[in-house]
């Protein structure tokens, strides 16, 4: 069966692992290979089975472990073509694979889509697993464009920013410029919007979610999941009945894993 293992979420790191128990993906490494090793055992994958490594975009809370990972265990890495162009230099010696308009990785079909972030292409990806389920991570983007509503639309789980919420953000400590970047475009995705989108996931097949990349500073677990289950229960929906709904820890020291 499916299986998501979200390992890291967050400002301070991310990577999570999407598969079987015998053969998956890892997409993103963005915590030391020491930890992702340490984490992935808890959660009882075995880092062997990792077939490849998607990468969603260059920014050091996904990539800062990669090198070393990807070397370790004679992984191919696949990112859209700026990315690998954006992370060649520092991994020399490591297969990198423009994943273009698809690829098949560990039995599954592997479908990347564009995303708004301020860096140089960064993905999304929706993905067809060996066992017919269907998959989708859209995490690091400022908006929900027309194409990445379409990519998460009808699938059996989605994995979702809801980074930060607006109130939060505008009265906290960080600077000016970085608010400014956080609530752009090219941002963020704010737990507003997030939730703003959930009914209409629902609507079209979609029944468990799970919130993502959190900030630490500007949200709480709990903001960020009241806010989505308002905006759900709002529309008619019944929690545990109509979706589930669940929030990714920055580290995942529980062991959770989902099967759907």
């Amino acid at each position: 069966m499916a299986r998501f293992c979200p390992l890291f979420s967050g400002s301070s790191g991310n990577s999570a692992y999407l598969g079987s128990r015998s053969a998956g993906v890892l997409i993103d490494a963005g915590v030391s290979a020491r930890r992702l090793e340490g984490r992935m055992k808890l959660c009882g994958i075995d880092p062997l089975a990792v077939g490849g490594i998607l990468v969603t975009h260059e920014h050091s809370d996904h990539i800062s472990g990669l090198r070393v990972f990807a070397k370790r265990y004679g992984l191919p890495v696949y990112g859209s073509e700026g990315t690998i162009r954006a992370i060649s230099g520092s991994l020399e010696g490591v297969e990198l694979i423009d994943i273009k308009s698809g690829a098949e990785i560990s039995g599954m079909e592997v479908r990347p889509f564009p995303i708004s972030h301020d860096c140089l292409q960064p993905t999304g990806y929706r993905v067809h697993t060996s066992d017919g389920r269907d998959f989708c991570l859209a995490t690091d983007l400022g908006y929900l464009s027309l194409e990445v509503k379409e990519n998460l639309l009808g699938c059996d789980l989605v994995v979702l920013e809801s980074n930060h919420d607006i109130e939060m953000l505008r009265n906290g400590p960080y600077p000016y410029h970085l608010k400014r970047r956080i609530l752009s475009d090219r941002g963020h995705l704010s737990n507003a919007a997030c939730a703003g989108f959930l009914p209409e996931l629902l609507k079209s097949g979609v029944r468990r979610y799970m919130l993502a990349h959190l900030s630490d500073t500007n949200n709480t677990p709990r903001l960020a999941l009241e806010t989505s289950l308002s905006v759900l229960v709002q529309a008619g929906f019944v929690r545990d009945v109509d979706f589930i709904l669940q929030v990714a820890a920055p580290e995942n020291t529980e062991s959770k894993t989902v099967i759907f």
